[in-house]
């Protein structure tokens, strides 16, 4: 009877529906998931005018998806990476450059401070033991701080080839997923599960770099860098490679079907664009700002000393030694350099201050930065470290906006992907009361089915 292959087929359709629901509310705290529905459709009656069709089916699953609202997070992604990785990095640098105690400036200070006490007193050996320890104090900031730069720069560098590695992995596996994807379509399986692992691995390498993603006609999807290269296309991939240089930075590449491509990191975007920029734009000419003020001082107070004369009467010579480059001992006292060594006389004479005066007023005197310029030697350290506290709110206010930005755009895809529980929760009734309701028309037809048999017999 007609009455019962339609009831039948609403109750498999009702089940098919009520399995949808049931994953989507297994699914409902899985990351990435994408939930389904039941698309019913009703079956036409066919050639018969009589009849009123012959039911319903469950014609396909769909995933709500909008690549839009996808594409959007995935860009908020890359916006967020390329913040959220420097500030820590700019926070410990703020830290122990701003730090009152431990500061260039305070170390600078107390050198010219040392100096202008001795001036009271030029011949005490405790005034003069003090003007060289206090050289060597500041000398032991400048290296300390040029450390830190150092251990920043390694750690920049091991992050990105970590990042480089991890994004190795997830190119692969969206290759793979895609090759999977393009066949299940094919033979007209439920591909959710893969799509859904494939755009997680994507959202995950997006915050790596920024990506262009788009979809192809067999449901696979190519990606690739905001620069043009090819990272993914259907089941082929590229591998990423950052590899140390004869300067000790790295060179990115990108190989793809047998060419390499040179990549500008500072390009890419992402985790691996904003910790480059941070080397090249913050860290490095920090390194060099340092290093320019430590070479100036040296020079200058060395060459000051050499028109002077010591105690024996004797030319001056060089209190500080200079190393470009160094770590630990960027900028030390000479060795050998002894509180006799001191020329502060002018004219030979014991007692003159005059080479003295003209040391301490080396503070006041102007030095060239290359991130600010000519500025007194006083006021250099000052001025670096409050356009680092510049650059790092600006990083804060930047990743406060991108925070932002990613949570809305992840809630937004909520709103279309996610599952809501409240939503299922009324399916589950609807499709279990349409599930109830065919199964009592089945036995309305088994009734009337059976009374037609007994009105023959």
């Amino acid at each position: 009877m007609a009455i019962i292959n339609n009831a039948l087929s609403g109750a498999l359709a009702a089940q098919v529906a009520l399995t949808a629901s049931s994953q989507n509310i297994a699914n409902l705290q899985t990351k990435g998931y994408t939930r389904q529905a039941a698309l019913l459709t009703t079956i036409g009656p066919g050639a018969d005018p009589r009849a009123a069709g012959n039911g319903v089916q469950a014609s396909s699953l769909l995933r709500f998806s909008d690549g839009y609202k996808s594409q959007a997070m995935w860009r908020a992604a890359s916006e967020l990476g390329a913040h959220s990785q420097n500030q820590p990095y700019l926070s410990q640098l703020e830290s122990v450059m701003g730090d009152k105690t431990a500061s260039l400036s305070a170390g600078i200070d107390e050198f010219f401070g040392a100096l202008n006490a001795v001036a009271g007193d030029p011949g005490s050996t405790p005034l003069r033991q003090q003007v060289l320890t206090s050289a060597g104090l500041m000398s032991e900031r400048f290296n300390g701080l040029n450390n830190v730069f150092n251990a920043q720069l390694q750690s920049v560098r091991t992050q990105r080839s970590a990042i480089v590695d991890s994004a190795n992995a997830q190119i692969a596996t969206i290759a793979r997923l895609n090759a999977q994807i393009g066949a299940a379509n094919a033979s007209g399986q439920n591909a959710s599960s893969m799509i859904d692992a494939r755009d997680q691995a994507i959202d995950d390498l997006a915050g790596k770099m920024a990506l262009e993603v788009s979809d192809n006609a067999d449901g696979t999807r190519n990606v690739s860098l905001k620069t043009g290269q090819a990272l993914v296309l259907g089941g082929i991939y590229g591998t990423l490679k950052a590899a140390p240089t004869a300067t000790s930075a790295q060179e990115f590449s990108l190989s793809f079907a047998n060419t390499t491509y040179v990549l500008d990191a500072g390009r890419l975007g992402g985790q691996l664009g904003g910790l480059t920029r941070y080397e090249t734009e913050t860290l490095a000419p920090l390194q060099q700002d340092i290093a320019d003020i430590a070479r100036q001082i040296a020079d200058k107070v060395n060459t000051q000393l050499g028109l002077g004369y010591k105690t024996d009467g004797t030319a001056g010579s060089a209190l500080f030694a200079y190393t470009p480059g160094s770590g630990a001992d960027m900028l030390k006292v000479a060795s050998g350099f002894i509180v006799e060594d001191l020329a502060f006389s002018a004219d030979g004479t014991p007692g003159d201050t005059g080479n003295l005066q003209k040391l301490v007023a080396v503070k006041s005197q102007p030095i060239t930065v290359g991130s600010i310029g000519t500025v007194l030697l006083s006021d250099a350290d000052t001025q670096l470290v409050g356009k680092l506290g510049v650059d790092s709110q600006l990083n804060k206010a930047a990743l406060k906006t991108t925070t932002t930005v990613r949570t809305q755009s992840v809630d937004d895809w909520q709103s279309t992907s996610g599952v809501n529980q409240d939503e299922e929760a009324v399916n589950l009734v609807e499709y279990q009361n349409m599930y109830q309701a065919n199964m009592k028309v089945i036995s309305v037809a088994n009734q009337l089915f059976d009374a037609t048999l007994a009105m023959m017999g």
